[in-house]
């Protein structure tokens, strides 16, 4: 039976809804509550861990739906799902309908054997029986209802002074978090590149248009998944611009489902809770699962001290202003780089926010103001703007933006920092400075930590974290998580008392804190420890095994990637090697190409880090939804239809060569193939090979070694490629299908289109049959043939690609496992009649009921 979370900042209210529920129901439906905090003097609140612990109450494989009232509920029930293995958070769904309606029309239809679908359903429309009695015509909401899931519209135009036309459009934000930190971070940087003027509005929560081009007052539009923008751009390249933003959102910023395993809590745990009736310890909020027990580092970094006074010189004032804000952008960028590698490219695009936050013309003017109208020095005017910005996201009513004064803070005193000649320095209980580098592995105790901070820390030093700020929804947490650092929040201010060296225990799983435990917490403590890591390697050790039917059938399983992180994830989850290297991540945020030593670096990182496993690398693959300003595409009608791919590539001999050197330079000693993308005649791959055979022969004249037997491929991507496969198939030494584009071109349907994107289903059978096709033409010519599109990520697709014969797939390293354990099940037979028989259906919706009733 479905289970239902009631989330509500008051407790009272939400033992009343579900007392009010399960009467209605005769207590038949499991019925949970994550209600207020515990706090007598200001009860009011809502907890993570509480509604994570609420859901595993009740959780059951029939799913759970969960109804939280605004703010800071929703919020922490979004931070919930983050706790659950991605098996149990497919299975969970947040609900918007109306608290007290909603549980009750929910209860009523999970009492009667509905499933998840039409329980939400029945929720959602909770409101229609009261506006019925009450003779409120619902029909206007039930229209715009309509409107809004279209998720983009054209709304208009209309002409400013200048003459420029405003163009208008509507958005319907569907990423899960919204526009929080990264994605905020893409969209001011895609607005940032283009002349027109651009706006947005926030719809959903009638807030008014803000510049699209400043990062702080985008962030405090308090954009969640659901809310629909307004975006309006006045200029001469207003249509692109908006093109630019739709593709930006349509694509969810880029964003992708992850699941951390080592940190994590998981349902099984919270079921072996340690035992602490007679043992006394501090309560926090849990932000970072793990245990710890090692002594106490104190951090206390030196407030800086700003004075505030008259100046003459303006222009030196502001000069020195700007030198400082350049230095701290090469610090940031710096910093950047290296979480890139150290925490993933995801959880470092938090300080790209923090780039565009030195950007930000709202903040800039400001100051320039101050300095040129108040004669106000530099350092004072700086750090005026920061408070009045930190305070003004203070004064929001929404925690996860209350959580983004860390940021401010963290970036406006980089630049304090710089433009006052400061030293940082740590006071360690009061006494002898020194920097932030632990000799020793510790447990470091703080007020806060600043995501700069954060990033800087060495696991192998810092084994837990404690602090008396913060939320586990702040930067610094998150970062903590990648970094399988242990981390509570939220403690009470004594354990900043704790002396230097003083042993500590942390369980980041209930938010404990032991002070000079006694030996039995820490038996069980450290049992509790090795447990976990005992059950995180046996899941690495599965998934590490190669992917083989009951009948010892195999298929190999690479990842598709953007950068050396990706690669390192991949490999700990199970990748074999490296299908798809999507080197135009390489090219991205520059304002000129990757030089040939830069890529070299970054291939020979790669290979070096895989050890002899196959990598796959893509070259240049640009236009349609990924063009690049500094290269100069022209506006297209039809980019999809356009100057994109190895056409831009051939157009482009110089940028094309240099990719190419940096490749074959890559190859000694390594096992790296190169694949040509959006090859659509026999032409374009012979044009190509004669490209790549003018580069070896330069090589070979220089004396520069590389690899002489070399596998050359194709992406399949375009129907005609399928048509000619045969004749393609005696240029290459493999095939790799890109059913993202394949789908979209078979079904003459763009797939950032909002109005016909539904087309585009890889699953269609008229995709299937063009992916057996292909198959069929590589194994006669005696060439092997894989896919890396997104199909080998659905687990639905596992069977029909094993039976259609394809000889590897590509995936998300996060899919792995799961593809993995799909195949297990299966013999080849099996596989082979499920393909066909997927092939003989009439939709895509048939092929998956077809696949899940087996």
């Amino acid at each position: 039976m479905v289970g239902i979370v009631i989330v509500s900042h008051s407790k009272q209210l939400a033992e009343g809804v579900r007392e009010l529920a399960a009467q209605m129901v005769q207590g038949k439906v499991p019925l949970a509550v994550a209600a207020g905090i515990d706090d007598p003097e200001n009860p009011l609140g809502t907890d993570a861990m509480q509604v994570y612990e609420a859901i595993a109450s009740i959780y059951t494989d029939e799913g759970v739906i969960i109804l939280m009232d605004l703010g800071s509920a929703l919020m922490s029930a979004e931070m919930a799902l983050e706790f659950l293995s991605q098996e149990h958070r497919d299975k969970v769904h947040l609900c918007e309908a109306p608290l007290v309606e909603g549980a009750i029309a929910a209860a009523v239809a999970a009492a009667s054997g509905s499933n998840i679908q039409q329980v939400m359903a029945e929720a959602r429309g909770a409101l229609l029986a009261k506006a019925t009695q009450l003779g409120v015509d619902m029909s206007h909401i039930q229209q715009e209802t309509a409107h809004v899931s279209t998720s983009f519209v054209i709304e208009g135009q209309r002409t400013n002074d200048t003459g420029h036309v405003t163009k208008e459009i509507r958005l319907l934000v569907r990423n899960r978090l919204g526009l929080h930190a990264r994605p905020a971070a893409k969209f001011v940087a895609t607005a940032a590149r283009f002349q027109s003027q651009i706006k947005v509005k926030n719809v959903t929560k009638n807030i008014e248009a803000v510049r699209a081009d400043s990062i702080n007052q985008v962030a405090t539009l308090g954009v969640r998944q659901g809310h629909e923008l307004v975006i309006t751009a006045t200029g001469s390249d207003a249509d692109e611009a908006l093109a630019a933003l739709q593709a930006l959102v349509e694509s969810h910023f880029g964003e992708e489902e992850t699941t951390l395993l080592p940190h994590y809590p998981t349902t099984s745990s919270l079921q072996h809770p340690i035992s602490t009736s007679s043992h006394h310890f501090l309560q926090g909020i849990p932000a970072s699962s793990g245990v710890a027990i090692a002594p106490v580092f104190l951090y206390c970094p030196t407030p800086i001290d700003i004075q505030q006074y008259h100046v003459d010189k303006i222009e030196e004032e502001w000069q020195g202003l700007q030198v400082a804000i350049q230095i701290a952008q090469e610090e940031i960028q710096a910093l950047l780089s290296q979480a890139s590698i150290q925490i993933g490219d995801a959880e470092a695009a938090i300080f790209d926010a923090h780039l565009l936050f030195l950007e930000d013309p709202v903040v800039l003017e400001a100051v320039h103001q101050r300095i040129f109208e108040q004669h106000l020095n530099a350092e004072a005017a700086w750090q005026a703007v920061v408070d009045e910005l930190a305070n003004h996201y203070r004064s929001i009513e929404d925690s996860y933006l209350q959580e983004r004064v860390a940021d401010v803070v963290d970036v406006g005193q980089r630049v304090l920092r710089l433009l006052t000649g400061f030293q940082s320095h740590i006071r360690i209980s009061d006494h002898s400075p020194t920097h932030l580098h632990l000799c020793d592995p510790a447990i470091l105790i703080a007020t806060d930590l600043s995501p700069s901070d954060t990033a800087r820390l060495d696991p192998t030093k810092v084994l837990g974290i404690c602090t008396t700020s913060g939320s586990a929804i702040c930067h610094s947490a998150i970062i903590a998580r990648r970094l399988g650092i242990p981390v509570i929040v939220g403690l009470p201010t004594e354990i900043l008392q704790v002396a230097d060296n003083t042993l500590v225990a942390l369980d980041g799983e209930s938010g404990r804190v032991w002070i000079e435990p006694e030996p039995e917490i820490q038996t069980a403590l450290e049992a509790k420890r090795e447990a976990q890591q005992v059950a995180h390697q046996q899941a690495l050790t599965t998934a590490s095994s190669p992917a083989m039917t009951r009948d010892q059938k195999q298929i190999s399983v690479f990842a598709n990637i953007g950068g050396l992180s990706d690669t390192e994830e991949a490999l700990i989850l199970g990748a074999e090697g490296v299908g798809l290297f999507r080197t135009e991540f390489l090219y991205l945020e520059r304002t000129t190409p990757p030089s040939e030593e830069e890529q070299l670096v970054v291939y020979q990182s790669i290979a070096q880090l895989l050890d002899h496993r196959p990598l796959i690398i893509r070259t240049l693959d640009v236009g349609g939804d990924k063009p690049i300003p500094y290269l100069n595409f022209p506006h297209e009608t039809n980019p999809f239809l356009g100057w994109r791919g190895i056409r831009f590539c051939l157009d482009n001999p110089d940028i094309f060569k240099t990719q190419l050197r940096a490749i074959l330079k890559a190859s000694p000693g390594h096992q790296i193939k190169i694949m040509f993308p959006m090859i659509a005649t026999v032409q374009e791959i012979q044009a190509a090979k004669a490209m790549l055979a003018e580069v070896q022969a330069e090589l070979r004249q220089a004396g520069i070694p590389f690899d002489e037997n070399m596998e050359v491929g194709i992406m399949v991507e375009i129907p005609s490629a399928v048509v000619l496969a045969e004749q393609l198939a005696a240029e290459v030494d493999f095939f790799s299908l890109g059913t993202n584009d394949l789908s979209q071109y078979i079904m003459a349907a763009d797939r950032t289109h909002p109005r016909v994107a539904t087309l585009v289903d890889a699953m269609h059978p008229a995709v299937l049959r063009m992916i057996q096709q292909t198959v069929q033409a590589a194994h006669k010519a005696g060439i092997w043939v894989g896919l890396c599109g997104e199909l080998a990520a659905d687990p639905l697709a596992a069977t029909i690609l094993l039976g259609l014969g394809l000889d590897e797939v590509s995936l998300n390293p996060q899919a792995i496992p799961e593809f993995k354990q799909a195949i297990a099940q299966l013999t080849m037979a099996e596989a082979e009649i499920i393909a066909a028989s997927a092939m003989q259906q009439n939709s895509a919706a048939e092929v998956r009921e077809l696949v899940r009733k087996l």
